[in-house]
């Protein structure tokens, strides 16, 4: 039973790619982990945002980042925005870019 990981767009799937390294590792570790074993690995690694977001904890050495993804049907998983964490709390902007992403793409596959 595995997943299929697709992203919202290139320039998602970039932002990704030009993480530092360590959280770059940590992303395939996890991702690697989400296609066998589905969406949800809970934490630390994953948090539901709610609504049917979710967010994929990377921290490393050299620093914290998130990924927000949502789920399809069809055991699909897409990545939806991803950003460099600098504070303690998750800035709303990003959330919002992600809950948008998340609309368009549900309403796209309804």
């Amino acid at each position: 039973m595995t997943y299929t990981i697709t992203y919202y767009s290139d320039a998602v799937q970039a932002d990704i790619r030009e993480l530092p390294e360590t959280l770059i590792a940590r992303f395939f570790a996890l991702t690697d982990r989400m296609i066998h074993n589905g969406a949800n690995l809970g934490e630390p690694h994953t948090q539901a945002m709610g609504d049917g977001l979710f967010e994929l904890r990377l921290k490393g050495p050299e620093g914290i980042a998130r990924v927000f993804y949502c789920t399809l049907v069809g055991k699909r998983i897409v990545m939806l925005h991803s950003f460099v964490k600098k504070t303690q709390k998750t800035p709303l902007r990003e959330l919002r870019t992600a809950q948008a992403r998340m609309k368009e793409i549900k309403n796209a596959h309804a």
